[in-house]
């Protein structure tokens, strides 16, 4: 009678149990809630002896997880290299089979700047997602660990009742009692527990959802990454080709370059520097009068000619300066952190804009142009000014290298120069900025000029050559 009673109680308490439970909790609940019981339990054993470190070193070292994670390490070392052969023999080949095609080497220079213009945004728009992604989920993280006590807490207690059977009512008054208060205990908790585990296995659910999205984002952002670094192998490769080519044309460009050098240093101001390069120095002033001479280009019904662009082997501007207003793109993917007219962070006022870019960035003709000067000059850092046509001078500083020569036509689009880690014009340098910053000027016959027309407001409509 007794086995009889104990098994009716038995089933009256699973039944209770039951009714007030959730109908399934999730899995991920339990876990949660054995880790810190499994954290308390390896707490009170005893912990053995540690080895002495050379032994653990040893063991370490000639584990067999260890060695199978130095293999893989080796073979993708190896992986790497192969390919990078592989890209280096494949650019010599493509090289080779332009030959002296300046055309094919100019439309391959601005495919490829494009291309890493293109994965350079791709490259900031990930990240851009991924931080409130990694934001949201430390935010999860932290509420889930300050209510990580709580349900372990709970979940023991149901957990202790459920292994324990109730006592014979008629046996003991105190212990009839103590299952009551247990009862109407439980009773008040298990609701609300119900409560707290659905906004868990919410918070959960979500958890797993960003660790998804997140994870495919990286992977995204990793793929985008390595193709960063073979379009910018594969420029590379093409700038040094095209500047052999230009440097077998011009036999004199080395002393062409340390005369301009003499020349800015004599130089007070950009307008000074300009006037210098263009009347002083032969390969500058074969440029400026070179754009002067070649008169307006051709336009059609009155407008620009826009198919003009798509001839890589044009020697003069296919589009005139004036009329190409909303038609320039930025010299390099960034955001603009002052605005001509402005404060120029030294007591003076902006008479250009500047674009806080990312480290390594490749920097690209707005516009088509002769270079007229290539070098450092004062606090500009870096500075590389195109002669447009017409009166119009386009300025450009705070690069760490540039890439083409003076006397040099460049065509829209063509990379000229790459960004460095660090801020290298003085003025951007007082403000302690983080990245790396470009200052883009427009000058018309000598007087800085407001560039906003000219920039494109759809990224559809840039000029592209």
């Amino acid at each position: 009678m007794q086995h009889k009673r104990d098994t009716a109680s038995d089933s009256h308490l699973g039944t209770a149990r039951r009714r007030w439970l959730p109908a399934s909790l999730p899995v991920s609940i339990i876990m949660l809630a054995a880790a810190p019981l499994a954290a308390a339990s390896a707490q009170a054993t005893p912990p053995a002896q540690p080895a002495p470190a050379a032994q653990q070193a040893a063991t370490a070292e000639t584990s067999p997880d260890a060695i199978k994670q130095r293999e893989q390490e080796l073979e993708a070392a190896r992986e790497q290299q192969r390919k990078a052969t592989e890209l280096q023999e494949k650019l010599k080949a493509d090289i080779a089979a332009m030959g002296q095609d300046r055309s094919k080497l100019n439309q391959q220079l601005i495919d490829i700047a494009g291309q890493v213009r293109g994965v350079e945004t791709r490259i900031a728009d990930a990240e851009a997602r991924l931080q409130p992604l990694d934001g949201r989920e430390r935010d999860i993280r932290g509420s889930l660990d300050s209510r990580r006590s709580e349900v372990i807490e709970v979940l023991a207690a149901l957990q202790r009742a459920g292994r324990r059977t109730p006592p014979a009512l008629l046996v003991r008054p105190e212990d009839a009692l103590q299952s009551l208060r247990t009862a109407m205990l439980l009773g008040a908790v298990v609701p609300e527990l119900r409560v707290r585990a659905e906004k868990l296995a919410a918070d959960l659910g979500e958890l797993v959802a960003l660790r998804k999205t997140i994870s495919t984002e990286r992977d995204a952002l990793a793929a985008d990454r390595d193709k960063l670094k073979e379009d910018q192998t594969r420029l590379a490769a093409l700038v040094d080709e095209r500047q052999r080519q230009q440097s077998a044309a011009e036999k004199d460009m080395e002393a062409e370059g340390a005369r301009a050098i003499a020349l800015s240093k004599q130089a007070a101001d950009l307008q000074s520097l300009i006037a210098k390069m263009e009347q002083d120095l032969k390969s500058a002033a074969k440029a400026a009068a070179t754009a002067s001479l070649q008169g307006a280009p051709a336009t059609v019904n009155g407008k620009p000619n826009l198919g003009a662009l798509k001839d890589p082997a044009r020697m003069s501007p296919a589009v005139a300066f004036a009329s190409a207003k909303g038609l320039f793109s930025y010299p390099v993917n960034g955001t603009k952190i002052r605005e001509f007219g402005g404060s120029d962070g030294a007591g003076g006022v902006q008479k250009g804009i500047s674009l806080a870019a990312k480290p390594g960035a490749q920097v690209t003709t707005p516009c088509d142009g002769w270079v007229v000067y290539a070098g450092p000059f004062r606090s500009y850092g870096q500075l590389l000014i195109l002669n447009a046509g017409g009166g119009y001078h386009v300025l450009i500083a705070g690069m760490e290298r540039i890439s083409v020569n003076i006397g040099q036509f460049v065509l829209t689009g063509e990379p000229v120069a790459t960004m460095g880690s660090t801020s290298q014009v003085a003025s951007i340098l007082a403000t302690n900025a983080s990245q790396p910053v470009l200052y883009v000027e427009f000058r018309k016959d000598g007087t800085p000029i407001d560039p906003g027309p000219w920039w494109t407001a759809n990224e559809g409509e840039k000029v592209r050559g």
